[in-house]
């Protein structure tokens, strides 16, 4: 029975002394951690090979063996990668030790529990140190469990030991094992401590106000670690996960990679890649990347270790710029509208005289010449007619035009347009379809302007159709909102072209000037509106203009 005690408490040196000791004696102060986690690896390697060099068994049934306890050890501390070593290791040191046998392969060397300590590895290194003690004891228990009870069913019992005997000396020995695995886990912590002070300094006031701060800067903030998982991160980050995955809590990500937290939301794959080069050293600065419809500036930057110089982790920033990117192309479009009109205003009056005297010298040649010409004249004085007309467009761009307004009722403005547009509807062979709410009130517009943006969407409508096609103009009221909606039943807009539809210039048209869209973009923006479309090809176009604000009015609304 002593020389029993003697095995155990040898066993127990074994699988601990050399686990917590050998690192003090190796490593220095204020080393790289990463380096300290190496020499518990090996140690725990160490310490394996001594606990089978020097096992025994209980009445030849218990096995005297806690090899398992630094390998679970070396699985927790360690990366995937070392603790499948460790686990071949013990694995081999068995088969060789033992007769080789499935059974014994997967009962006496606790396997099944094998999974369960790489699954908790990860959240080990970030917990407290009874949270760690846990981790162990939560593996440990059923792993002693499923070996003790194996070699029980295997063994033959000694006549001379009673069963009680047995199973108190059994008892006595988990109690031990457990104990031991405390042990374990308390000398490598101290150990810990002792190499890197400044990681239990009580910093609780410094980090409040780290996270405070964190929290009130308008971007997205996280802190990574060297192995690429999310240890910090503030709300402004987690609110663009939760726009993807609205059921989730931000603390869900914390312990996860960023490319595993991330993925598939509205943040770009590729910021995964910029984390991977400043993890190497190099900082990226903020870059530019769209995702879709979504616009981000991202930055990642290594931190540095002052005292090691090695790179402990990676801040990366992240901001959702997608208005500002939609601002800048509204920018952009009013530059090339100020820029249009500006040229109007110069030129109308260089082409308009020279045209004018143009056109009355033909008319003056046409009474003279043979009825015979009379079609080519006509030609002639029909392209001029375009041609002012295209001057006229050109300054109705004109940014700084005051604008006259009176308060007057749109569907006045419909009506007084009827008679045109539906001559040009039977020319056509097409039909017109009003639609028109009996609750939208009068309104301060212009009506030469809003008679000219309505014969534009209009006739674009009917040009787009063919025969038969059907032009629909429609009017509502949306709360505090009056909808004009022009639609088509023509073969509709490419998505690829939707977006320059309002750009001075642009046509879809083969004879097309480019204008007469952006002169309703500048009818609209007069009247303080917005203007939109939808189209689907093979359905049709619907332009919807918005005149927003109708509370404010002296009139008072009609309730539906």
């Amino acid at each position: 029975m002593l020389n029993a005690f003697k095995d155990v408490f040898l066993q127990i040196m074994l699988s601990g002394i050399f686990t917590f000791q050998i690192p003090l004696l190796f490593s220095k102060p204020h080393s790289d951690r990463e380096d300290h986690q190496s020499l518990v690896i090996m140690t725990s390697a160490v310490s394996i090979l001594l606990c089978f060099g020097l096992s025994t068994s209980l009445f030849e049934v218990i096995p005297i063996d806690m090899g398992i306890l630094p390998l679970f050890a070396g699985i927790l501390y360690g990366t995937r990668a070392s603790g499948l070593l460790l686990s071949l290791l013990y694995i081999g040191c068995h088969v060789f030790i033992n007769e080789f046998s499935l059974s014994g392969i997967f009962l006496q060397t606790g396997l099944p529990l094998y999974p369960l300590m790489f699954f908790l590895s990860h959240r080990f290194k970030h917990s407290s140190v009874m949270e760690k003690i846990g981790c162990l004891w939560l593996g440990l228990i059923p792993a002693l469990i499923i070996i003790l009870a194996s070699s029980l069913f295997e063994g033959k019992v000694i006549d001379s030991v009673s069963h009680t005997e047995m199973i108190v000396i059994t008892l006595l020995y988990v109690l031990l094992y457990i104990f031991n695995g405390v042990l374990l886990i308390y000398f490598i912590e101290k150990t810990h401590r002792r190499l890197f002070p400044e990681l239990f300094q009580d910093n609780s006031s410094e980090n409040n106000v780290l996270k405070q701060l964190l929290e009130v800067i308008p971007l997205g903030m996280s802190v990574i670690d060297r192995r690429g998982t999310i240890i910090m991160m503030n709300e402004h980050l987690a609110s663009y996960y939760k726009q993807s995955y609205p059921h989730f809590a931000s603390g869900h990500l914390i312990g996860r990679t960023f490319y595993e937290a991330f993925k598939g939301t509205g943040i770009p794959e590729v910021l995964n890649q910029l984390i991977t080069q400043a993890l190497r050293g190099t900082q990226s600065g903020f870059e530019v990347i769209r995702e879709g419809t979504m616009t981000f500036l991202a930055g990642t930057f290594p931190l540095v270790n002052p005292r090691t110089q090695h790179i402990d982790g990676v801040v990366t920033i992240v901001q959702d710029i997608t208005e500002k990117e939609n601002l800048k192309s509204e920018l952009i479009n009013f530059d090339r509208l100020s820029m249009v009109g500006q040229m109007a205003a110069s030129i109308t009056h260089e082409i308009r005289n020279p045209m004018a005297v143009i056109r009355g010298f033909l008319q003056l040649m046409k009474e003279k010449s043979p009825d015979t010409l009379d079609h080519y004249y006509r030609i002639v004085m029909d392209e001029l007619d375009r041609a002012n007309g295209i001057i006229s467009d050109f300054l109705s761009l004109a940014q700084n035009r005051i604008v006259e307004k009176e308060r007057c009722h749109i569907h006045d403005i419909i009506h007084e347009l009827g008679p045109l547009l539906w001559a040009d509807a039977n020319l056509r062979g097409q039909s017109i379809d009003l639609r028109l709410d009996s609750y939208v009130p009068r309104m301060d517009l212009n009506s030469n302007e809003i008679k000219q943006l309505i014969l534009n969407l209009c006739r674009n409508a009917m040009e787009a159709m063919d025969d038969k096609g059907v032009l629909t103009i429609e009017t509502r009221r949306v709360d505090d909102v009056v909808e004009l909606c022009v639609s088509d039943t023509g073969p509709g807009i490419p998505k690829e072209k939707l977006d320059r539809l309002f750009e001075p210039f642009f046509t879809t048209k083969s004879k097309g000037t480019g204008l007469g869209l952006a002169l309703c973009m500048s009818i609209v923006q007069r009247h303080q509106g917005e203007i939109s479309v939808q189209s689907e090809e093979g359905v049709g176009t619907t332009f919807t203009i918005s005149f927003p604000g109708l509370r404010r009015d002296k009139d008072p609304l009609p309730k539906p």
